[in-house]
């Protein structure tokens, strides 16, 4: 008999925008510490986006990763604005591993522009992936938390504990995540349903405009300082951020709820 040790040893756990970046992070830092996985994402570019998104082959890679640590992993191709096909997508992937312990709703956007440059196509598709995405995350795993308890992780940005300019709607949606998780957070307690915001400064995932540091070298060069980390690095790790999201998802952090968890590397105190 298989004894299944680790941090989060035997949970079941849903990440969005689990194919590249910080959601795959996520993804293998959970199942190192044996997390069985439901793995979404769009899997599709968006005309909106100035850079590309992941595809079919880096979501079946994601899951890759997982099972070489002798896990479950259950892929799905879904848009986070698709509510319908979300829920779906979530309700296959509990009943391929048998329950769900938590949510950690990580797919995001981000387009750069002044406040008159920016688009209404641009606004929409942030706020509808960023934050209504984040929304129908939570919606989709709730019944299967409600009476039973879990966590839910919300990954915010360091944007949405600060006024970052430049990329107005992707500060606006990270900030409404903050409330989203707040008022979850109070109206959940008392089903043992605990839920938390991670704010990261700046990682390397691919989620980078070109435009945006053209906007901040030559447009609007006095806006600099407010990108800057405090710590004497240009960038975390995506590991770093998948460390926070580790400990709340587990029990370490039974009692921690509607935290603001910032891995920031100090940006947010300048």
């Amino acid at each position: 008999m298989n004894v299944i040790t680790g941090r989060v040893a035997g949970k079941k756990i849903l990440i969005t925008g689990a194919a590249r970046g910080m959601g795959r992070s996520h993804a293998v830092r959970l199942a190192e510490e044996g997390a069985d996985l439901i793995l979404v994402d769009i899997c599709e570019s968006l005309s909106v986006l100035e850079y590309p998104l992941a595809t079919r082959e880096d979501l079946d890679e994601t899951a890759s990763l997982v099972r070489e640590y002798g896990r479950r992993a259950a892929t799905h191709v879904v848009d986070v604005r698709d509510a319908d096909a979300l829920r779906a997508a979530v309700d296959d992937g509990v009943r391929q591993l048998g329950g769900l312990d938590g949510a950690i709703a990580n797919a995001g956007v981000l387009t750069a522009g002044t406040w008159d440059t920016t688009t209404t196509e641009q606004w929409r598709a942030v706020v509808d992936v960023n934050l209504i995405g984040t929304w129908n995350t939570c919606r989709a795993a709730l019944p299967y938390l409600i009476d039973r308890g879990g966590s839910i992780v919300n990954i915010s940005s360091a944007a949405g504990t600060k006024g970052t300019p430049l990329h107005l709607p992707y500060t606006a949606s990270k900030h409404g995540i903050v409330g989203l998780s707040k008022s979850l957070a109070n109206e959940l307690a008392a089903q043992g349903i605990r839920v938390n915001t991670v704010h990261p400064t700046g990682v390397p995932t691919g989620m980078q405009p070109a435009s945006l540091h053209g906007l901040i070298r030559e447009t609007r060069p006095d806006l600099a300082p407010l990108f800057a980390n405090a710590l004497p690095v240009v960038m975390a790790e995506a590991v770093d951020i998948s460390n926070a999201v580790l400990y709340l998802m587990s029990d370490e952090s039974r009692y921690v709820t509607g935290l603001e968890l910032k891995v920031d590397a100090g940006v947010t105190i300048r």
